[in-house]
């Protein structure tokens, strides 16, 4: 996001928190179940965790769904297909006005009971789109008293955006009067009811153009379901790490004014920027080819090219988090996810594995000495530590590339990250992220990346 206090996808919530703390409903981040003393509804017991983090990756994983029309692919890389198409549909993009009809094929999760109750749950995946495909995901589930919640759609999901495509969007105006979808984040309305999300399953339906062969080929579906407790500020961790990670350096500051129709320029990309500097670290590459449509006096075209393939045209912006992680899995072995993490150890458990990591936070300029800018909402790229154990971030939001490698106080960013609620410039309650990030790694991930990602809960 833009590093300005301004409005945000957020917004909505923010002005939710500020209206519960005057006596109304609460946003689903920011409140504890009654009885609890402030701490979490529930946490996992096994781990002690406010997070449950489950994906579907493996043949045995695609085999255990429900398929009409899809089939499972095995191999290096496992995934589910359109096999022989359950029928058509027709889809009237928004975004174009053009309607179309498409052959489909669906999956459908088994039913996962989440290990910690939830009042947030953010779905992630990813797909190989071919022109003329597409996937959609949705989220149906139990409260915690057993009645159902509607089929949340959570995305619509093209990797490119041209004549023969969709506009990838995410769908507005979800809601049932106790659970709303806010862009990409599933969220109870009333926390402080108790009200949470049981469990859920996923549905994946798979669209191609009639009569062609082509087919999305979907790797990885999950979704993080969490229930993170009010708080202004979080116990402070020990250092445990030093160590810096050779991230390439990206400004979203240098794009300012350039392709203004995604998202109003550069100002606004800092998770597109803050994506394409792990991408490549992890050896992503994009061609000339690929590159050709960016005016050739642009610097960094690749960080242009990241915020037209992650904007999502419903939200009007690049900071759909699962489309950044989507974005991320186009590249040849590499996976990506959304998920929270509970601590800087959690970070440091990662950086020593060698995975760097995109944290989302919001804070004013004098709660982050040295960033110089306040943000409602903003992207970074963690990726490492210092021997004081502070944290090295590649921040965005910098003049110019050289000035982009920072170093903020552990206690200061620890904070910043992981608080649910805040006060804004003006004074007002708004919220926090809770520790959300993005994790992209290897396909094939290292045993020593393995453990570190199921250390952090991600498998």
């Amino acid at each position: 996001m833009s590093r300005a206090e301004q409005p945000s996808r957020r917004t909505v919530l923010a002005a939710a928190v500020a209206t519960a703390v005057a006596g109304g409903a609460v946003p689903a981040t920011a409140v504890a179940a009654p009885g609890t003393g402030g701490g979490p509804a529930d946490s996992d017991p096994a781990t002690g965790r406010q997070v449950d983090y489950r994906a579907w990756t493996t043949f045995r994983d695609w085999r255990c769904g429900t398929a009409r029309g899809a089939r499972p692919v095995a191999g290096d890389r496992p995934g589910v297909v359109i096999g022989a198409p359950a029928g058509t549909a027709d889809y009237t993009d928004p975004h174009t006005g053009r309607t179309a009809t498409w052959e489909y094929a669906t999956w459908t999760s088994p039913v996962h009971r989440l290990t910690v109750p939830a009042t947030e749950v953010i779905a992630s995946w990813n797909a190989h789109t071919p022109a003329g495909t597409w996937i959609q995901v949705e989220l149906e589930g139990s409260y915690s008293d057993g009645t159902a919640t509607p089929r949340y759609v959570m995305g619509r999901w093209a990797a490119g955006d041209g004549d023969q495509d969709i506009r990838r969007t995410s769908v507005d105006d979800q809601g049932d009067g106790r659970s709303s979808v806010w862009t990409d984040t599933f969220s109870i309305d009333d926390a402080s009811t108790g009200l949470r999300l049981a469990s859920y399953r996923l549905r994946l339906t798979l669209y191609r153009r009639p009569g062609t062969r082509a087919t999305p080929t979907v790797w990885r579906l999950g979704a993080m379901g969490s229930d993170v407790p009010d708080r202004f500020t979080v116990p402070a961790s020990a250092p445990g790490l030093a160590r810096e990670l050779r991230v390439p350096r990206y400004s979203q500051e240098i794009h300012k004014g350039q392709y203004p129709e995604y998202d109003n320029g550069g100002e606004a990309w800092c998770s597109p920027t803050s994506s394409q500097m792990i991408i490549e670290y992890w050896g992503g590459r994009l061609t000339e080819e690929q590159l050709a449509w960016v005016d050739p006096s642009y610097a960094d075209p690749q960080v242009c090219h990241a915020a037209r393939y992650t904007y999502d045209y419903q939200y009007a912006g690049c900071g759909n988090w699962p489309f950044n992680a989507a974005y991320a899995a186009t590249f040849k072995d590499l996976q990506g996810v959304v998920t929270r993490l509970g601590s800087l150890t959690d970070l440091e458990t990662l950086i020593a594995a060698g995975i760097p990591a995109i944290t989302s936070q919001s804070f004013l300029a004098e709660e982050l000495t040295g960033a110089g800018y306040g943000t409602s909402g903003h992207l970074m790229t963690v990726i490492g530590f210092t021997a004081d154990g502070d944290v090295i971030a590649n921040d965005p939001a910098s003049d110019d590339n050289d000035a982009v490698r920072r170093v903020y106080k552990r206690r200061e960013w620890e904070n910043i990250w992981l608080r649910t609620k805040r006060y804004n410039a003006n004074g007002k309650v708004v919220s926090g992220t809770g520790g959300v990030c993005y994790l992209y790694f290897p396909a094939r991930p290292s045993p020593r990346q393995r453990r570190a990602l199921a250390a952090v809960g991600v498998r």
